[in-house]
């Protein structure tokens, strides 16, 4: 019997063809290589637009609030920031955590999602990984300025003294730096990586177009690539290899940064869903700010072809999840502090929710548990300047998540007699808005100078490049 059933098995095969799965258009009205080299190219090679220099100028004099502030700062002191007892943390940590979470989209676009092969990160990954590097940039400024006495820097190396001064590795803060400079070099090479096919392009159109000096440049950067298979092969093995290496980065990174928070005994930090917790808001936020600047590039460079509606619609989908993992956490934290029973547990969370800080933390809950369900709806995904100002919504609210977290539990804390209510002075709130002009500076070098898409793995996902086209080779 089961020899007459091996028999009329492939008979049976032969009868049965399996469903073809309609994939997702990731390059629409089928275009050719030519059209993309010459897209994203062309971006580049063509003369500056108004706009950019506008945007340009308006970033230098944001920025500029940062090196006033910074400047300020190093020739006052660290006493004209708002820091007073109870809140020896405030703006400064708080702006630190949140451009971390900024740069967390952009390792996650390029690794794991590389890892998973999931192909539709092509449109977005080179933007998103410039992203990572600028915030962390940002990010860099704030630990460095809040020590205090810069100019005692040399302090944190192992210079042999008579006073025995050494830095304490045992300190959380001290897992912060190897963390997030080890997080930051590896994002570098691997933003460096992919760009060195696409330089080399560059570095091809400006030789043909008799451009000496930019040839030069670009070559220089592109290190000899010919594109031959040999180079090709060692380039996806390096490529998956800094995957391999980032991917635990981005949970670590965040992870570490709460346990900055985790490791103390105040009331609201003492709690072990800390580095879940901020690893999910950290790819919320910075999903919601790749939205935020691919939207208006999108629409700026007629790029609908590359950044389609289905790249829009997954990146919607992951805000939605983070979003909904966030609001869970929030929920969590209040079921904690009841079950445990600890009196200033439970305080500091209903203080959180009724006190004087009620309005930070239903602006918390406003932007990132309810402005991201507007995402289940089609129509909503579908309206890219609904899902631009939604996207805006939740990198605010991510800013006060992180507000609240710091500054609500140290006003707060065991005494009565040492509660006291923070108010940002003007140096902070000039130094933390500056770094939106860094940041924009930064970005809008980028695109100038730079491919903001990665040629070759947009090629690569289009009809063309499927030798085998849409036979059926089953039979």
């Amino acid at each position: 019997m089961a020899h007459v059933e091996q028999a009329a098995l492939p008979a049976i095969l032969g009868e049965v063809k399996p469903a073809v799965l309609p994939r997702a258009t990731l390059v629409a009205h089928n275009r050719s290589f030519s059209w993309i080299t010459d897209k994203i190219c062309g971006i580049i090679e063509g003369k500056t637009p108004t706009w950019w220099w506008w945007c340009f100028g308006v970033a230098c004099f944001v920025a500029s609030f940062t090196v006033a502030g910074l400047t300020y700062l190093v020739a006052t002191g660290v006493g004209v920031w708002g820091h007073a007892n109870p809140v020896n943390w405030a703006w400064d940590i708080v702006n630190f955590v949140f451009w971390i979470g900024i740069g967390h989209a952009g390792t996650l676009i390029s690794a794991i999602l590389c890892l998973l092969r999931q192909k539709w990160r092509t449109s977005i990954n080179r933007a998103a990984e410039a992203m990572t590097i600028f915030a962390v940039v940002c990010a860099a400024i704030f630990p460095v300025f809040h020590v205090g006495r810069i100019w005692y820097a040399w302090f944190l190396f192992p210079i042999p003294n008579y006073n025995y001064i050494w830095q304490n590795f045992r300190s959380p803060l001290e897992w912060d730096v190897f963390a997030v400079s080890t997080y930051g070099t590896v994002s570098v090479l691997f933003w460096y990586i992919g760009l060195i096919p696409d330089l080399a392009v560059r570095r091809d159109r400006f030789h043909a177009a008799g451009n000496k000096l930019r040839s030069f440049l670009y070559g220089l950067f592109a290190m000899g690539w010919r594109g031959s298979n040999r180079h090709w092969s060692n380039y996806e093995m390096a490529y998956l290899i800094l995957a391999g290496i980032s991917t635990p980065l981005v949970l670590s990174v965040h992870t570490i940064v709460s346990f900055d928070f985790a490791v103390s005994l105040l009331p609201g930090w003492h709690t072990t869903i800390f580095p879940p917790y901020f690893v999910a808001g950290a790819i919320f936020s910075g999903f919601a700010m790749v939205l935020t600047l691919m939207l208006p590039l999108r629409a700026v460079y007629r790029l609908e072809d590359l950044i389609t509606q289905y790249h829009i619609d997954c990146m919607c989908k992951i805000t939605l999840a983070t979003g909904t993992i966030v609001g869970y956490a929030y929920a969590m934290e209040f079921f904690i502090a009841w079950y445990g029973a600890n009196p200033y547990e439970g305080f500091a969370f209903i203080n959180r929710a009724f006190g004087h800080y009620a309005w930070a933390y239903w602006i918390m809950i406003s932007c990132n548990v309810i402005t991201p369900q507007f995402f289940w709806f089609k129509a909503v995904r579908e309206n890219t300047t609904m899902v631009w100002v939604l996207s805006i919504f939740v990198n605010v609210g991510m800013w006060f998540e992180r507000f609240v977290i710091i500054v609500t539990s140290l006003a707060r804390d065991f005494l009565p007699s040492s509660w006291g209510y923070y108010s940002p002075s003007i140096v902070e709130i000039f130094t933390f808005f500056g770094t939106f002009g860094v940041f924009s500076v930064l970005f809008l070098l980028f695109i100038r100078f730079l491919p903001i898409m990665p040629m070759a793995e947009l090629k690569a996902v289009t009809p063309q490049a499927n030798v085998h086209g849409d036979h059926d080779d089953h039979h």
